[in-house]
């Protein structure tokens, strides 16, 4: 083998990683098998409510994209953030969405969620879930996942069609316009709220 040959094979090699890395529908799946797993845990516990919230802040940083979340929840005023300011929306979108979603634990206790299947949908894949809670008709569950930031994450959650980070985008919008849009206003109302 000559050098240009060896040079050839070095970089076919070194792309081979990246390839092989991409997204499969099976680690979709066992990405939100964990998730699910975890919060089933969690529901389980007969923890205080206060702990779970806690345990649901863990998980949401764990498997969630929760930058990509945060951002895009602040549409196009995050362009206009500063590092530290991008760090601080981040962390209170983060406690705001932990507190929020985390209270609803209680209306899951003594039920539980289950993964249905997997489609492919352009870049990302949907994992179809069903919940099933006490007293209640089943409803079904999503997870958008993708692994656009270098890491298998959901970036979205769809419940009975709603999509988490399309209400949110709302509600951001709309506490933004509260505070005359004060990016340092809305992180203040932000650590608040939930």
């Amino acid at each position: 083998m000559n050098r240009r040959g060896f040079i050839a094979a070095l970089a076919a090699t070194a792309a081979l990683p990246s390839q092989l890395m991409a997204l499969t529908s099976s680690q979709a799946e066992v990405l939100v098998g964990r998730l699910v797993d975890d919060i089933n845990k969690v529901i389980a516990s007969g923890k205080s409510l206060s702990t779970m919230v806690r345990d649901f802040e863990g998980i949401f940083k764990r498997y969630g994209d929760v930058k990509i979340i945060a951002l895009s929840a602040l549409g196009p005023d995050a362009r206009g953030l500063s590092g530290a300011q991008e760090r601080a929306y981040v962390d209170a979108f983060t406690g705001y969405i932990s507190r929020k979603y985390g209270k609803r634990f209680n209306e899951f206790v003594g039920g539980r969620i289950e993964v249905d299947g997997t489609r492919k949908v352009n870049s990302f894949y949907e994992v179809q879930g069903t919940a099933y809670l006490k007293g209640e008709a089943p409803f079904q569950l999503n997870f958008l996942v993708s692994d656009r930031s270098g890491k298998d994450l959901f970036f979205d959650m769809i419940i009975e069609g709603i999509s988490l980070r399309l209400t949110e985008k709302s509600e951001i919008g709309a506490m933004l316009d509260k505070q005359r849009g004060n990016i340092d206003g809305l992180i203040t109302e932000l650590k608040k709220a939930g």
